[in-house]
């Protein structure tokens, strides 16, 4: 199966992305990791709010030609790469439901939930004792599932907000470490 990378181009914020920015904007704290930072737009926001941020992306070109330039970002898959606990993670999970990847910045595999739980197992180690981790998903995805599947791991998980698009329902999961 070959990985299709989009080019920095392709890498505006979104309406998701905004969706997200709305929640953030209030979280405050003393380190912070975006996991799958894209254009750079949230990790420039967290930025404001946090001492330390580090933004992760699996694309290369991506990073190398944020449009909202940042420090601190790896090239990893999910926070592989990475031995710091946060006090918030956020993603913006690829959460199409697909029958096989072949975009990585939106495609989640089936059920929309291969890849979110990839990066969920990546993530979980790296919270702090009651940090968080923020994530959108979809209503196009099995995010039922994802969400039960943070609570497996011991994280507290809700639902803190949803948004009507044409074609789907945006969701905001809040998961914390208890």
């Amino acid at each position: 199966m070959e990985k299709k990378f989009k080019t920095h181009e392709e890498y505006e914020p979104a309406e998701d992305t905004f969706f997200m920015a709305e929640f953030i904007e209030k979280e405050k704290g003393k380190s912070a990791l975006d996991v799958g930072s894209g254009s750079g737009y949230l990790t420039k926001l967290l930025s404001q709010s946090f001492s330390f941020v580090v933004g992760t992306d699996i694309n290369f070109p991506v990073l190398k030609n944020q449009t909202y330039k940042t420090n601190n970002i790896i090239c990893c898959n999910g926070s592989d790469a990475i031995n710091y606990k946060f006090d918030l993670i956020i993603c913006n999970l690829p959460y199409l439901a697909t029958d096989e990847i072949l975009d990585i910045a939106t495609d989640g595999g089936e059920e929309g939930f291969e890849i979110p739980k990839k990066i969920l197992d990546s993530v979980y180690d790296k919270i702090k004792q009651k940090g968080k981790f923020i994530f959108v998903t979809s209503s196009l995805s099995n995010y039922q599932k994802l969400i039960d599947y943070a609570q497996k791991l011991g994280l507290e998980s809700q639902i803190i907000a949803k948004k009507k698009l044409f074609f789907e329902e945006l969701i905001l999961v809040e998961s914390i470490k208890v």
